[in-house]
């Protein structure tokens, strides 16, 4: 390895250590209870997100000079089971990975430079704020789950970052803990995420017991994104392929998970901006990108997930047509230009160039909704300034219920007022069936338990009787005298 690829790999290192360096400055004196000041956080936040941002460029200008499409930055294994024989390589190993290539660099540059904008933000808009440094804390937990995502070369390490990215989030949710609504919102993103990690947790043990390994430059026979070939058979990767589109569908909120999105807006105005129209709201579409050559074997694969793209851009598009609050109404905005990415994934089954195309689309889509949302809390207060000024109401554009025959008209209202009835879908076809199913499967094993016991009382040998401890040969204590009773006072006149 030359000097300058060397100098690349500890660039790529300092890249990825950055944001964790920045969870133990601002985390390990929160739990000491003696958490930084605004000024410390503000402070440590800048330098360390700029530092990351300029490694990761170092890393791009060195892969540039040196004609490297892939950078690999190996840190080492997290577990090592030995192999039969002995060998010191181990017969099973989690390997802690990153590379740096066409996919993962842009997104993460893109997570610095959203990161730090918002940092500089919210150290303004959150001043004073009782939760300040806990905003920051989980703040710098995102970020360190986002570059660990974007830049993980193995599925395990992807993981890792994805399960940062999903906690930090939902702790975000319920971020103003004096009020009931963000705690159960927060709760709620929390189940639909647990769901998406499930599958992704499947995807990669099927994945393991497939190829016998969970490395991505592998998995493409060692060549960039995306001109990756998977070795699995069309079977295989529509397994695989299925799995992670459900753990995106559950990470994007896409159609049937979508009702969690606007939920989400009950966090602080910064954390709206760079998890749920940025960042955070990308990261299953960002999956589909990564492990795209199962897409390019497997066409079912491909038409399910442009079918899922596109059907949520269209339900997104008339939900967000009726929405009253600003925030619901970009979140909404955002989940359609998803849907639209996501669309765009799965036709590069057929035109490779098309995810090119989403992931410029990604990135310019999460710059627009970061400015958007940041923008959001003075926006109606220039949206009334302006139709002061004129002195009448700004002209409205027509919709699709609008321009809707009439007879429709109604129906489409009401559907999209309802945000397509999903979560009353989820959670009387889905969630309340397998609540019943855990709640019979509790009353058999109580039941089940109370007949063992009674089993077990009857069939254990009776126990010899304790003897009798020896009388007290003491003499009995002679009662106390009773007290005089009281004698009555005659009353004289």
């Amino acid at each position: 390895m030359s000097d300058l690829a060397q100098f690349g790999s500890f660039l790529g290192a300092l890249a990825i250590l950055c944001p964790f360096a920045l969870v133990v400055i601002l985390g390990l004196p929160a739990l000491a209870g003696a958490p930084v000041t605004e000024r410390a956080a503000d402070r440590a936040c800048r330098c360390l997100i700029a530092t990351g941002l300029a490694a990761t460029l170092g890393v791009l200008l060195v892969m540039l000079a040196t004609g490297e499409r892939h950078l690999v930055v190996n840190l080492g294994n997290w577990v090592t089971i030995a192999s039969h024989g002995g060998a010191d390589h181990g017969h099973y190993h989690f390997a802690i990975k990153f590379e740096f290539d066409r996919l993962s660099v842009p997104l993460a540059l893109l997570s610095f430079a959203l990161c730090g904008t918002i940092a500089a933000f919210a150290t303004r808009y959150l001043h004073r704020e009782p939760g300040y440094n806990r905003f920051f804390v989980l703040f710098s937990v995102f970020l360190a789950g986002m570059v660990t995502a974007s830049l993980a070369d193995t599925i395990e390490t992807l993981f890792a970052g994805w399960e940062l990215v999903g906690l930090s989030s939902a702790l975000l949710v319920a971020f103003f803990q004096e009020r009931a609504n963000p705690a159960r919102n927060g709760f709620r993103v929390w189940i639909v995420y647990r769901v998406s990690d499930a599958a992704l947790l499947f995807a990669a043990v099927a994945l393991h017991h497939m190829t016998g390994e969970g490395d991505f430059d592998k998995l493409m026979a060692a060549r960039s994104w995306p001109d990756g070939q998977t070795t699995l058979t069309e079977g295989q990767a529509l397994l695989i392929g299925s799995l992670l589109l459900l753990a995106a569908m559950g990470k994007s909120a896409l159609v049937p998970f979508s009702g969690w999105l606007p939920r989400a807006m009950e966090g602080p105005t910064p954390s709206s901006a760079v998890f749920y129209g940025a960042l955070s709201v990308h990261l299953g579409a960002f999956l589909l990108l990564r492990l795209s050559p199962l897409i390019a074997v497997s066409p079912p694969l491909a038409v399910a997930i442009v079918a899922v793209g596109l059907l949520t851009a269209l339900y997104a598009h008339l939900a967000g047509t009726v929405q009253t609050d600003i925030k619901s109404a970009l979140s909404f905005a955002s989940l359609s230009q998803v849907g639209l990415i996501v669309a765009e994934i799965g036709a590069g089954h057929w035109e490779p160039f098309m995810w090119y195309v989403a992931l410029t689309h990604l990135l310019g889509h999460a710059c627009l909704r970061t400015l958007q949302f940041v923008r959001a809390p003075s926006l109606l207060r220039d949206y009334r300034e302006l139709e002061n000024a004129l002195g009448a109401r700004l002209p409205q554009q027509a919709g699709p219920l609008a321009v809707a025959p009439g007879r429709w008209r109604a129906w489409l209202y009401r559907f999209a007022l309802e945000r397509g009835y999903l979560d009353a879908v989820l959670g009387d076809y889905v969630a309340a069936p397998f609540v019943k199913l855990f709640k019979l499967f509790d009353r058999w094993e109580r039941q089940w338990t109370a007949f063992l016991n009674q089993e077990g009382a009857s069939d254990a040998p009776a126990r010899p009787a304790l003897p009798k401890p020896p009388p007290d040969e003491r003499p009995a204590p002679a009662l106390a005298p009773a007290p005089p009773a009281p004698e009555a006072v005659e009353s004289g006149s």
